[in-house]
């Protein structure tokens, strides 16, 4: 008989149920593939990623990879998973995704105190502690009994997908490979170089293009670090120039200098076969992405493997509802993890899996639940999304403006170290005193 109940079988979800497993919890992972899929969900395996597959950057002194550094540490086993199926991607850390996701649903399936059960959870259980990790594209059913314990409307923004390309589609007599400030001919991006008139010709294409219309009652929120690229374009001619279209650092090796704008390819798996469009998620329409980036120089044939799209992201208001052991303040016997739990980011969500698993087992085995001290860059995520204003909350991805401020004065790249030794020193505490 099962302990735990975790309802999602995302990157939160399994990293909860691999923590608790972890400490002889048996649990019990309810997915609702493939009875039922979300709108960007495809296949059957579990930690499906749907938008990105790049986990940002590898860096120890940035917060992203300082985040997925503390979960190594850890015994991560999402983490695991993305070590062992990296793909190039210069200097941040992509995965192939159909890989990610069959070797996560392997391990799960060797561990014996978890079971998976597949089929769609409308209704909170009421006698046992449970875990609720269904992401932010929980069913209807689903969210009205939580919306029925929290007593708080769910929030919302707007989520978007690039493309993926064929590798075979690309000119690579105009796409170059370079990694940014690396030496032509090397690297691990494509590059597909445009001119000033061809830019402007683009951006125009992208505002006049057919968009996928919002229903009457939706409005248009969408989250900063993942706007549709038609979206940036309404910003001014030459946003998408300081954005995903940056030329800084790379040379067209056709002209020896660096172009008006750039559009970059990054690889998408192992074999090297498919590359995705850095940067360009879009709720254009269909036919409308075909037509407007074949526009850009070197994917002039390019084949379509994933078309970009949008969907709606539900989070619940953290500081209302939840206590910093991401239990629910109206139900401790109650935890969120993951996106619904108002993080932002494929990292985010497995490190609030990571505690929400650990604090579920240590409930069970009647030990005091945990929270890691806000130096970390665990406990800097749980300060923001339990202290945040409620008024203005909205969902963040991990950053050193979440961490208490270090007073001495440091030169901005030693800044970045000195926040990474410090939190890793109490990070240390911390596992030590939970394993």
């Amino acid at each position: 008989m099962h302990k735990l109940t975790i309802i999602g079988g995302g990157l939160a979800g399994c990293e909860a149920a691999w923590q608790a497993a972890k400490r002889n919890i048996p649990v019990k992972i309810y997915e609702m593939k493939p009875e039922k899929y979300s709108p960007a969900h495809k296949l059957d395996t579990l930690a499906e990623l749907v938008c990105s597959n790049s986990l940002r950057s590898s860096s120890f002194n940035s917060a992203i990879g300082l985040l997925k550094e503390e979960l190594r540490r850890g015994g991560s086993l999402i983490m695991e998973a993305a070590d062992a199926t990296r793909v190039p991607a210069g200097k941040a850390h992509a995965v192939d995704r159909l890989l990610f996701s069959e070797y996560i649903t392997s391990k799960i399936a060797e561990r014996p105190e978890i079971t998976v059960e597949r089929r769609e959870i409308k209704t909170i259980p009421g006698d046992r502690p449970v875990i609720i990790a269904t992401g932010p594209l929980t069913s209807e059913p689903l969210a009205e009994s939580l919306r029925s314990i929290i007593g708080q409307e769910f929030m919302a923004f707007y989520d978007a997908i690039a493309p993926i390309v064929s590798a075979e589609s690309i000119d690579m007599d105009v796409a170059f490979r370079q990694s940014r400030y690396g030496p032509a001919g090397e690297g691990d991006y494509l590059n597909c170089p445009m001119d000033k008139e061809r830019y402007e010709k683009f951006v125009q294409a992208l505002l006049e293009g057919e968009k996928v219309p919002l229903r009457d009652f939706e409005s248009p929120r969408y989250f900063e670090g993942c706007l549709p690229v038609e979206i940036m374009a309404e910003r001014g001619l030459e946003t998408l120039r300081y954005g995903p279209m940056k030329p800084v650092g790379l040379t067209d090796p056709r002209t020896n200098r660096q172009p008006w704008a750039v559009v970059q390819l990054r690889q998408e798996n192992r074999e090297g076969t498919l590359y995705n469009m850095v940067g360009f998620q879009t709720k254009l329409k269909w036919q409308e992405q075909k037509r407007i980036f074949r526009m850009i120089p070197g994917l002039e044939n390019a084949e379509f493997v994933r078309l970009g799209s949008i969907h709606r992201n539900t989070f619940v208001c953290a500081p209302k509802v939840l206590t910093r052991f991401l239990t629910l303040q109206e139900n401790s016997n109650y935890l969120l993890a993951g996106q619904i739990s108002g993080v932002e980011g494929y990292v985010e969500s497995t490190a609030m899996g990571f505690l929400a698993g650990i604090n579920a087992a240590r409930m069970l085995t009647g030990q005091p639940l945990v929270t890691p001290l806000p130096e970390t860059a665990h406990g800097a995520l749980i300060r923001h999304i339990t202290n945040a204003d409620q008024k203005t909350f909205q969902p963040m991805n991990v950053n050193f403006g979440l961490f208490p401020r270090i007073e001495k004065r440091l030169p901005k790249r030693q800044r970045g170290q000195a926040y990474a030794e410090r939190a890793m020193a109490a990070w240390q505490k911390f596992i030590e005193n939970i394993s």
